[in-house]
Formats: C-alpha cells, structure tokens, sequence
C-alpha cells in the first residue's frame, strides 16, 4: 500500500464527510477555469470544522501537500494542484453569525457571497466585494484570491472587508488572528510558544523591509499581486488577517472569517456613456471619478460583437448607445431621485462620449448581464483560434488606463493576438482573452515572450499584473520583474513563516512552478478523435473540441436562479454540474 493510499484508509476512518481517491473525483479537480491542469492525490469534503482540523492532521502525518479551494472558478492555476484538496463548498457553508448593529457577520469559508448579501439585505447591508462570480463563489475563495468585483470604487477589495480570521497552519496551529496593536503585539511575542515565534518572526519581516514596501508597493486601487506585506506596517495596524488575504491558500487554511458589511444603497441609477473607441473611453475616467459613481466599468465592440452569438443577447446589446465602447457608471443613493439626479449631471457634463443612456430597471438588468457575461462571450469564437486567460488581470493607475491600452493594443498586434478588453475601468482593471497558441512548441515559446513584454508595459505604468484574478502560476513566475528581489525575499520568507514545509498550495505565487508547466493543452495534447452521431460544425466537427466550450467559471454551480442543473442545486456535488462533466469528458478524450 503506498503512502497516500494509506492516507485515504485513515481519511475514511477518521471523517464523516468525503473522501475521494477515485479517479472521477481527481478528474472533476484536476483544473479550474485556468490553463492549468494537475491531477490532486485526492479529495475531501469535511462536514465540520474539526473534520477540516482531523483531516489537515492526517495529511500531514502523511506528508501529503493540500490545498482549499472555494468555487473552483481561479483562473491563474492556484485552484488545481497536485496534493490533497479540501472542498468546504458542500458543508462548510453556514452564516454562524449576523451582526446588523456591529456590520459585520461570521462565516464559514464555504458560504457563497450571494447566500450571505441576500441575508445582509434584509437590513440594508451588504458585503463590498462582489465578483462576476457571484453567484457560486464561496467566500473562501475571496478571502485566497482577494477578490474585487463591479464595486471596488465604492468599498475595496476583500482584503479590506476582512475583519478577523480563524487559521489553521500545516502544522496544526489554530489561531485567530485580526489587527494588532503594538502592545498587544509585544504581549503576544512575550508570552511565547508557537503563536509569539509566528508573531515575533512577522514583526522582524515588517521591520526588515518597512522601507521597501512603502516603496515598492504599487500605490493604486487593485495591487492584488504578491502577498498583502503593507498590512503588517503600523499605519494599516499589523492587520494579520488582511495580510493572510490573498495568499491562495499558500500559507494557512481559513477555518471562519468576520467580515465587514456596508450600507447597500437603497436607490441605484446605471447611466451607460457610449465613445467612438475604448482609449477614449479609457481617457474620461479620471474625470468621471470626481462624480463618486458606486462602480465604473467598461468594455469595447469585440466584447459585444463574441456575445451575439448567444441565444437572446442581440436584443441587450441594441439597447446599448451609440458607440465602439461603453463606459457604465453606477450611481447609489438613498433616494431615487437623488441617484438618478447624480447620473443626469454626469450625462449633461458628456466628457467625450458621443451618446448616453439612462437606464430603467429592465435596461440595467440586461445591461448588466451583457457585462457578466464577457469572459463567455469572448473564449470561443467560430471561425477563429481559441481566447485565453494568461494576461487578464493587469491593472494600472487609472490615469494612465488610456495610455496602457493604446500600447497593449499595439503589442497584440506585434505578436498577431486578437482580444476584446472589458473590466473595471474605474480602478484600471484590464480583462481581456488572447489568441494565444498554446498548441504548439513555438507558439507556447511567443506567449511566454509575449508575458515578458507585457509584464514590462505593466510595470513601465507602475502598476501591478493581478488587479483581481491572483497570480497562481500564470503570472508568479513574473513577480520579481514587479517587486525586484529584496522584495521577493520578503514574500518567500513571509510564507516560510507560516508554511516551513512548503506543503499548502505549493509552486505557486513564490517558488513557482513556470509558467508554462502544466498547460492544460500544451504541444502534447492530443484528444482522442471519435465518431459520433451529431456533427458540431461549430466545433470543426469535433466531439472533443465541443467539450473544451466549458471554459470553467462555474455559472451551472449558482444555487438559485435559472434551469440549469438542478441536480447540483439538491446534492452540491461537482461531477452534478455541467462543468464537472465537461472536466470528466476532456480527462476522457
């Protein structure tokens, strides 16, 4: 019996929940919604919380790396791995507490953000962050990918919505952890034991590199990249759960978080401002951004053009105004007519756009979805190469979004890459899929060429390569061109602090694996080709390239809302979900 045969013999003894060694379940979690692809040893689905504690002290004794994984939706290969992996979606999903008065709630890692702002609204609160994903991710997810969303303007990133964390180490510490006050600090440090050498060792990392960070950090709205070193400075209140957010799951396991609510607006009013091309649009930001909207995002023409292929979309999209790309810009009051009076001033101020649109509730809904859907819309494309993620995430300072896109535009074209560009345009949040060739010996060597000048551009604007999606594997072999290496050292040694073995999460953000190891597709893939009654002609008549259209953001896994798979709506299991057997048909072929 080898080694972790063995481990899923003590898993099965020890924990009511899951425990998944089969080759089914290692196929329904060999990839996420990335280019990635490493098939886990096996997979657990705790029930509880002391199972999640058992099952981290049984892999251990087995020397077995782990990783947690919310929603499965990352796209920069930090939600697949070769280890153990801990699923808390189907159990671990319990609001523990509501504190309407305190504005803040208690969760466990596997609640879904739609689960917990439908709760908060019943009292006019809602949680800041809210992804695309929203409707299937958990926030564990966020809390290891730092997620942002459509609102980042109005209330930050997850990294600034999380008030305290309950922690599990590899080595089976449990704390929870918070901001930290100077003398509560030195009281910790002075009581000693495992928790004061993590406390102590985090205080000298913060004193050694104080300096660096203040100067190296990229001072803008989405430096998602590395990991959170500013929270421990003085001025943020040596904030150890912030710091541990947005470390992917390569240094703790969350076990509980209390998050911080806001206020939801009461009146919302979308204006929707449509320019001749998307640098203009990119140009008024800045100016926009005096009016306070409560979210600013944008997108261009090739977005549009990939959606309306879809079922019902021709419709939403002829409602947008005239345009080559639009800007929409949120405004929340208390009030309807005060929100509404907020987006006429800035439709009558015009700032370069040729048209504007007002919205009612109807058009909002269907405006929205439009913007929702543009990582659909812009993957598969009949008639053209697949779009990939690989440099999706980028993000600058806003006043130079227009300048950054302009060149990233003309190095699309230098390389020959296509890509529609959509996102967060308020914070200087880029998405966009490329043509890449990830097929071939030489086109994997011109996508990484491509990554390096990118990465450059990126930088030259002084900003940072995630602005949301992380960087896993797809982007940590970059980081030291962002950070420069003293920096580096902090991020390795900050994970050493917590991780001295390296078994959580391992190979990704420090001590990556490259970028181009374990390419879902890769010059060796090659799927069986098969005979089958329907013919796909989208698909270049092909079965197994009709099974590469789930491009794994996991909308089938959303509990409520629509007809898609009710059969994972009742079990939560993923080999329920279309995207589970999408995964299934591709290890198949």
């Amino acid at each position: 019996m080898t080694t972790f045969q063995s481990l899923e013999s003590d898993l099965k003894a020890a924990l009511t929940g899951e425990v998944q060694f089969d080759t089914q379940a290692k196929a329904l979690y060999a990839t996420d919604a990335s280019n990635y692809r490493q098939v886990p040893l096996g997979v657990v689905l705790p029930k509880t919380i002391d199972e999640a504690i058992k099952a981290l002290e049984l892999s251990r004794k087995h020397d077995a790396p782990i990783l947690t994984r919310g929603g499965g939706t990352s796209l920069a290969g930090q939600c697949c791995n070769t280890a153990v992996i801990f699923d808390f979606s189907k159990h671990l999903n319990h609001i523990l507490e509501l504190d309407p008065k305190g504005y803040s709630a208690w969760v466990e890692p596997g609640v879904v953000l739609d689960t917990l702002r439908h709760e908060t609204e019943k009292y006019g609160l809602t949680f800041g962050p809210d992804p695309a994903s929203h409707s299937r991710c958990t926030l564990g997810g966020m809390i290891g990918n730092n997620s942002c969303g459509v609102h980042g303007i109005a209330w930050g990133k997850t990294v600034d919505n999380v008030e305290r964390l309950d922690i599990l180490t590899y080595e089976g510490l449990r704390l929870e952890v918070g901001a930290t006050s100077e003398a509560e600090l030195e009281s910790i440090i002075r009581r000693g034991g495992p928790a004061g050498q993590i406390y102590a060792k985090l205080k000298a990392l913060r004193d050694q590199y104080a300096s660096l960070i203040r100067e190296r950090f990229p001072k803008i709205p989405r430096r998602v990249s590395g990991y959170n070193l500013d929270m421990l400075l003085p001025e943020n209140g040596f904030h150890v759960a912030r710091a541990l957010v947005g470390t992917e799951g390569t240094c703790v396991t969350t076990l509980r978080a209390k998050l911080k609510l806001v206020e939801s607006p009461r009146a919302r009013q979308l204006l929707v401002l449509g320019y001749p091309t998307v640098y203009a649009a990119a140009e008024a930001v800045p100016n926009i951004l005096k009016y306070k909207p409560l979210g600013l995002e944008g997108f261009d023409y090739e977005m549009t053009d990939g959606l309306r292929r879809y079922t019902g979309y021709d419709d939403k999209i002829k409602k947008l105004p005239m345009g080559q790309a639009w800007l929409l810009v949120e405004f929340g009051a208390n009030q309807p007519g005060e929100a509404i009076a907020l987006a006429q001033a800035l439709a009558a101020a015009g700032h370069g756009a040729e048209s504007s649109l007002l919205c009612n509730p109807t058009e909002t809904a269907d405006i929205w979805r439009i913007r929702e859907s543009a990582l659909a819309a812009t993957a598969i494309i009949p008639g053209s190469r697949d779009r990939y993620e690989g440099w999706e995430d980028a993000a600058v300072p806003p006043e130079r979004l227009g300048s950054y896109l302009r060149k990233l535009r003309d190095l699309y074209n230098r390389f020959g890459y296509k890509g529609a560009f959509y996102g967060h345009f308020g914070e200087g949040c880029v998405h966009t899929r490329i043509d890449f060739d990830l097929d071939s010996e030489s086109g994997i060597r011109e996508f990484r060429k491509f990554l390096d000048e990118a990465t450059d551009l990126v930088v030259a604007h002084g900003g940072s390569l995630s602005g949301e999606h992380g960087d896993g594997q797809a982007r940590g072999e970059l980081l030291p061109k962002m950070f420069g290496p003293e920096i580096m050292r902090a991020l390795e040694e900050f994970k050493a602090i917590w991780d001295p073995r390296n078994k959580m999460n391992p190979g990704k953000i420090v001590k990556p694996r490259l970028i181009v190891d374990d390419l879902r597709y890769g010059k060796a893939f090659e799927p069986k080709k098969m005979e089958t009654h329907f013919h796909y002609p989208e698909d270049q008549n092909n079965f197994a390239r009709a099974a590469l259209r789930c491009v794994g953001v996991g909308q089938c896994r959303r509990e409520e809302g629509g007809l898609m798979c009710p059969s994972y709506q009742i079990t939560k299991d993923e080999k329920h979900s279309t995207r589970g057997r999408a995964h299934l048909l591709f290890e198949m072929l």
